[in-house]
């Protein structure tokens, strides 16, 4: 299922992807689930690239990422549905790789392998952890991905009785979150297995919904709800004190982008990412951080002032 909005060449490059897999409609359903587009005819696209094979569905109005991911889950006929964001794409193979991890571990309520995070630069920014060195499902997953996200949607499929039993993603968060939440909300209640084989790129790009969010804060916002949503289903205290981590690792987060908003010359931005960074952390460490950044932007403040 492809979740798209104003993709343009990106849809065209994730849905020849999956269509070089080669498989047959029999076996694996194909469809692009647009956002109403604005800028782009992603019908003509499906119309282009999958050539008759590729399924269609135009929302009739833009209903946000979140209900358009929920949209694909709905309309998924599958027993395993694989949501491939329009920008992303899989390796060759990838889906024999999940059909594998599967049958292997049929208890697993979902499967993902190792990932590349690709810059705008068409390079290659860093390769995800390498969870197991074999296949097989990761032992205290929650433990993991309840502290943070080290995963991306391409890599990641789901039984369709899972989304049945848990829900589909929640809608609350605006720009980002909801899939942590998702994948964290599975982990608490069912077993997770890996590949080590790297088989999924995803898109790290200027114009994504979680880089457009940052200068408001809507991303800490975003995350200091998913892990309030969290909190609301984990009760032991060894995963309460797993979601105290979350915090301090998004607050970390924060501090990047307030550092890299303050070398843009962004001070409100930055200003409004600090904020939003105490309310995720009060630590000694979050906070040193938070002062070092706050006097960096008192002094490029002062120096404006001065400046003839």
């Amino acid at each position: 299922m492809v979740p798209a909005y104003n993709s343009g060449a990106d849809l065209r490059r994730g849905l020849s992807s999956v269509l070089a897999q080669a498989r047959t409609a029999e076996i694996m359903q194909i469809e692009v689930v647009d956002d109403c587009s604005k800028t782009d005819d992603a019908a003509q696209i499906v119309r282009e690239v999958g050539q008759g094979r590729v399924e269609f569905f135009r929302q009739s109005v833009n209903v946000g990422h979140a209900r358009n991911f929920n949209t694909c889950v709905e309309r998924a006929r599958g027993h395993l549905i694989h949501i491939l964001h329009a920008d992303d794409w899989v390796e060759r193979g990838f889906y024999d790789e999940m059909d594998a991890l599967f049958g292997a571990f049929d208890d697993a309520g979902a499967a993902f392998c190792r990932h590349a995070i690709i810059g705008s630069d068409g390079g290659v920014v860093r390769h995800s952890p390498l969870e197991k060195s074999e296949p097989g499902v990761i032992e205290r997953w929650f433990e993991r991905i309840g502290a943070e996200l080290p995963l991306q949607p391409p890599s990641m499929v789901v039984r369709r009785a899972v989304y049945e039993d848990l829900g589909s993603f929640d809608k609350r968060m605006a720009s980002c979150g909801e899939d942590w939440e998702m994948w964290a909300r599975i982990a608490a209640f069912y077993p997770v297995a890996f590949t080590p084989k790297l088989l999924a790129y995803y898109q790290d790009t200027e114009g994504s919904i979680t880089k457009r969010s940052i200068s408001s804060g809507q991303n800490m916002k975003d995350v200091r709800q998913a892990i309030q949503i969290l909190d609301s289903y984990v009760d032991a205290p060894a995963r309460r004190t797993v979601l105290a981590c979350a915090r301090e690792n998004w607050a970390k987060w924060g501090l990047y982008w307030a550092s890299k908003l303050t070398c843009q010359g962004d001070s409100k931005g930055a200003l409004v990412q600090l904020w939003q960074t105490l309310l995720c952390s009060w630590s000694l460490h979050t906070l040193a951080a938070v002062l070092n950044i706050a006097l960096l932007l008192l002094k490029r403040r002062l120096r404006e002032l001065v400046r003839p």
